[in-house]
Formats: structure tokens, sequence, C-alpha cells
């Protein structure tokens, strides 16, 4: 399990934008990367709309934003899209980028288990250390939270 302080996890993943991102490359910047669900779901949807109302302040502060979920970069353009979300949303369908941050976890629904991911949040910063990780988030206040820390 990943603490504060670690190296955060390098990945490469394609982007909604129109290009990959890699986390090396964004050596010297503070990187939001936030973990959720599925696109265009209820709490996702609240989540990545509060991340696009406060974006303006992040860019002020200097701080890259970053949802990352399974679903593929097709679904991300029309998620992107519908909510005329300003940062890229990251594709892992294979859950390997997931997996090395320890979202991807079993979870349940109406008594089935599944794996999928838990809404998490880490803060990385210019040197690529994981400086404030947000398990199991509460989408409600969590944006302010994070600005709050950076």
């Amino acid at each position: 399990m990943l603490q504060t302080g670690d190296l955060a996890p390098d990945f490469t993943m394609d982007s909604d934008k129109d290009d990959s991102v890699s986390l090396q490359d964004l050596r010297g910047n503070t990187v939001v990367l936030y973990f959720y669900p599925k696109d265009d779901t209820p709490g996702c949807t609240k989540e990545s709309c509060d991340f696009r109302d406060h974006y303006a302040t992040f860019q002020k502060r200097e701080a890259h934003v970053y949802g990352v979920s399974c679903d593929d970069i097709l679904s991300h353009e029309k998620f992107s899209a519908k909510f005329d979300l300003p940062f890229p949303l990251l594709s892992d369908p294979d859950a390997s980028v997931c997996t090395a941050y320890g979202v991807y976890k079993e979870k349940s629904m109406y008594g089935k288990k599944y794996m999928g991911i838990e809404r998490t949040t880490f803060i990385i910063d210019d040197e690529g250390r994981i400086t404030k990780i947000y398990p199991k988030v509460d989408v409600e206040g969590h944006v302010e939270e994070i600005l709050g820390e950076i």
C-alpha cells in the first residue's frame, strides 16, 4: 500500500486530449491524480464537475489535474465533452496503473463481488513524491479539501 512520502509509481497513459501523459514528464509540477470508478455516473460526474468548477484555482496554484478510470478513450471523450471538462482524463483499460496505486479493489454491489476502482485522490509533489492520499473519497467538499492542501 502506498503511503505519504513514497515515490509515486510512474505511468504513461493515453488521454482524451489526443496525447499520452507520463508522470515522469510532469516532474517539476504538482499533480492531482484522482481515480474514479466510471464515466458519466452520478458520483463521478459530481466529482469531475467540482474539479472543473475549481480548475482555474488549480491552474493559479500550478497544479495539474488528471482523472483516471478504466474507461476507454471514446468514453472519456464523450464524458469530457458532455460536461466540458478542461483537464485530461486518462485511460487505464487493464487497470495496471490503478493496481500500482492500490485503488483497484474487490467491491460489492447487491451482494455481487467484482473488481473496480475505489475512489481515491493522490497529491504528488514536484519531485514525484506522494504528499497526500485521500482514500475512499466522499465527493462532497473533496475538491475544496484538496485546495486546502496545495
